[in-house]
C-alpha cells in the first residue's frame, strides 16, 4: 500500500439488516424501525444507524483492502446526512500514510450517495497488516 493508493465499493442495506442491527446492539430506536414514528420526524422515513452505515469499512478492510490480516487500531466518523434502506451508496478508502516500520496505514473513510455524490459519512482509520503495509 503506497499513499494515493485507494479503493471503491457499492453496498445497501435492507431494513431486515436494520432490524438485525438494532437486535444484534439493543439499538431499537423507533427511528430506525418503526415508519409512523419516522415519519414526524425531521427524516420523515426510518434512517439506518449510522455506525451500521459505517461498518462497510470492516468489510472493506479486513476482506478485500489491504484485505485479510487487517487490523482495525482506530475510526473516527462524522455523520453528515441518513441513510436509507434499499438505497445504493459507495464507500470510498484513501491511503493517507503508510509507516511500514510499524506495518500501519492512515486511511480516509468515506461513504457518499451513489446516486448524489453527496457524502454521507466522512472519517479517518488507523490499520495495522505485517503483510499488506
Amino acid at each position: 500500500m503506497e499513499p494515493g493508493d485507494n479503493y471503491q465499493l457499492e453496498f445497501r442495506f435492507t431494513q431486515n439488516q436494520v432490524e438485525d442491527f438494532a437486535r444484534l446492539t439493543g439499538d431499537s430506536n423507533p427511528l430506525h424501525l418503526d415508519p409512523d414514528y419516522a415519519s414526524r420526524t425531521l427524516f420523515k422515513k426510518p434512517i439506518i444507524h449510522g455506525v451500521l452505515g459505517a461498518s462497510i469499512f470492516s468489510k472493506i478492510m479486513g476482506t478485500l483492502f489491504p484485505g485479510e490480516g487487517t487490523i482495525y487500531l482506530s475510526q473516527q466518523l462524522e455523520f453528515k446526512r441518513p441513510m436509507y434502506v434499499d438505497t445504493t451508496y459507495k464507500a470510498l478508502v484513501q491511503v493517507n500514510d503508510t509507516n511500514p516500520d510499524k506495518h500501519t496505514a492512515t486511511l480516509t473513510t468515506r461513504v457518499l450517495d451513489n446516486a448524489t455524490d453527496k457524502l454521507v459519512i466522512d472519517g479517518e482509520a488507523l490499520v495495522m497488516n505485517r503483510d499488506r503495509i
